[in-house]
């Protein structure tokens, strides 16, 4: 990633670490955005209350449409297409409703496109269901049966919500992966081709929200103009609804964008104005959800905060420095700037002043909240200093369980996890007994760490370890066993798809007698979507011109309502 360096460099440490004899210097990329959204201004308030107006309209027709769909094969089709548009957040009673007549009732089971449907959203939706329904659509020696691509694709995004034990999923994602593979070798313009393409990267459960919405739309305006099916209304409120999001998404990345400018000034650091656009794509992804505003502008906050820690740690600042900033933290007082270099003097205080105002802004009920985030910025701080013990000392962890003890800590996905609940409203069961039961880093947060510790490293090994880096998993896993990188980074893939197996089954399978409320696993699963997507071709954080037309297409262009629409 790109990397901070101060305005004014400070001179070498006589430290005789070796790290402190010479600094990386910094590389950045010219600007993508230029000042777009650091000059972001709404429309005007008139054109702003029709598009509301035209929504609140469409959202009324939807609600009909899906209260007038009686047979099962179209409801199903309906809350996919639905969910799928991002138009979800609006409908939960009437799709519970539907999705309870569609659990009661008869249906085709000998049709595979209906029954893998019906698995998936049953079963993404807490119901209890059998996955042996798949067993009939094998053949005698064992191999599955499946004569179109669309029952293909159906089976292979229900097969990607399978949790530990359930071997006919397992060899069902192997079967259809395959498949699919060979399928996109003789693909054509049509929507399903696309459907396909998208699959071949990830099924639809681990897509990004956000970036689902947007693709989906595209896919679903071909499908009505193409009379396969779909509806004109659901998809004139999906565009609009999007448009409307956008507006408030660029309004948040406005306010930030200005933060970042002030934090690059107080702090008299230097680094890509870009990044925080990048940052926030990131934390859009895991709460792209209206009511989440406050949580995602706090929740890119602390990610732009991390960051720089992380590149002081990681690449810039000499051992001495790290710990000294390491102590501050651990101290939290302003008094504690005398333990530090020149440099990391201003942005110590702007630290401390930036959670001084997120306390402000949570008022006197949810102030108690920050106490937290500090907690899990004091323990990600202690994870990084224990890495940098290790690559000072060339020490290579004895097995992966030691350390993934520390690496997981270090991946930074549990501090965003507790910084998304800081910012949530009173209508989401967010409590301080939650954050403590949280705070005890429960099995559910092990394996989400897990997967973002694994995820990274297998997209990041080569470039980390071309510099002075501590030992990865990667090679941890090498030395352990005495195997190739292919074979550990294949070791590794398979312990990612055991934690996306955890999480699927505290979202999914057993979402009512867990301790906490069920946004706890949803969040937990909307971050892996995203990292899912961010390392998708490599690793996007560090190279931002992987991501920038996603970016571009969420943030900077709206989607051109057609004549009849506007």
């Amino acid at each position: 990633m790109d990397k901070i360096v101060p305005t004014s460099a400070p001179p070498s440490s006589s430290s005789s670490s070796k790290q402190e004899g010479s600094r990386k210097a910094p590389s950045f990329h010219p600007t993508l955005w230029g000042d777009f959204f650091l000059n972001y201004q709404l429309p005007t308030t008139p054109q702003l209350a029709v598009m509301k107006g035209r929504a609140d309209v469409l959202r009324e027709e939807v609600r009909m449409i899906l209260k007038e769909t009686k047979e099962v094969a179209k409801i199903l089709d309906l809350i996919m297409a639905i969910e799928r548009l991002g138009l979800d957040v609006y409908y939960a009673k009437e799709i519970r409703e539907l999705l309870d007549f569609v659990y009661s009732s008869d249906y085709n089971d000998k049709d595979l496109n209906l029954l893998s449907l019906r698995f998936y959203l049953l079963r993404k939706h807490g119901y209890d269901l059998s996955s042996g329904v798949f067993v009939s659509f094998k053949d005698r020696q064992g191999n599955f049966v499946v004569d179109n691509t669309r029952s293909l694709l159906s089976l292979y995004n229900a097969a990607s919500l399978r949790v530990h034990g359930e071997k006919v999923l397992d060899e069902a994602i192997t079967f259809t992966a395959l498949q699919l593979e060979g399928v996109l070798q003789q693909s054509d313009e049509s929507p399903l081709s696309t459907e396909v393409s998208l699959a071949i990267e990830a099924p639809i459960f681990r897509r990004a929200r956000i970036v689902e919405m947007r693709n989906y739309i595209s896919i679903y305006e071909q499908i009505i103009e193409e009379h396969y099916s779909g509806n004109e209304t659901v998809l004139e409120l999906a565009k609009l609804n999007f448009n409307l999001l956008q507006l408030l998404y660029c309004e948040e990345l406005n306010k930030i964008t200005l933060w970042w400018k002030e934090l690059q000034v107080k702090s008299n650091l230097s680094f890509s104005r870009d990044r925080i656009v990048e940052m926030y794509f990131w934390m859009n992804g895991a709460l792209f959800e209206p009511r989440y505003s406050h949580s995602r502008i706090i929740l890119t906050k602390m990610t732009a905060l991390m960051t720089i820690i992380d590149d002081v740690f990681d690449t810039y600042g000499t051992t001495e420095e790290s710990m000294q900033l390491a102590k501050a933290i651990n101290r939290w007082d302003e008094s504690a700037t005398e333990l530090l270099p020149e440099y990391l003097k201003g942005f110590y205080t702007y630290l401390l002043k930036t959670f001084y105002s997120i306390e402000g802004e949570l008022g006197p009920d949810k102030r108690y909240r920050v106490f937290y985030l500090k907690e899990v910025l004091k323990q990600l701080v202690e994870a990084y200093s224990k890495e940098l013990k290790w690559r000072d000392e060339d020490y290579v962890p004895k097995t992966l369980g030691e350390h993934l003890d520390v690496s997981t800590r270090s991946s930074g996905g549990f501090t965003l996890a507790v910084s998304s609940f800081v910012g949530m409203g009173d209508e989401i069961a967010i409590t301080k007994d939650v954050f403590e039961w949280i705070l005890s880093y429960p099995s559910l947060f092990k394996s989400f760490d897990t997967f973002v510790r694994l995820s990274n490293d297998i997209v990041s090994n080569k470039r980390e370890q071309t510099g002075d880096h501590y030992a990865s998993t990667i090679q941890c896993y090498m030395k352990e066993h005495g195997t190739t990188m292919d074979d550990a980074c294949q070791k590794l893939k398979e312990l990612i798809e055991n934690s996306w197996k955890d999480m699927v089954e505290h979202c999914c399978t057993n979402p009512t007698t867990d301790e906490q409320p069920l946004i706890v696993p949803q969040t937990l699963v909307n971050f892996a979507r995203t990292v899912t997507t961010m390392y998708s071709h490599g690793d996007a954080f560090t190279s931002s011109h992987a991501i920038k037309e996603m970016i571009k297409s969420l943030y900077v262009e709206p989607i051109q309502m057609s004549t009849i629409e506007a």
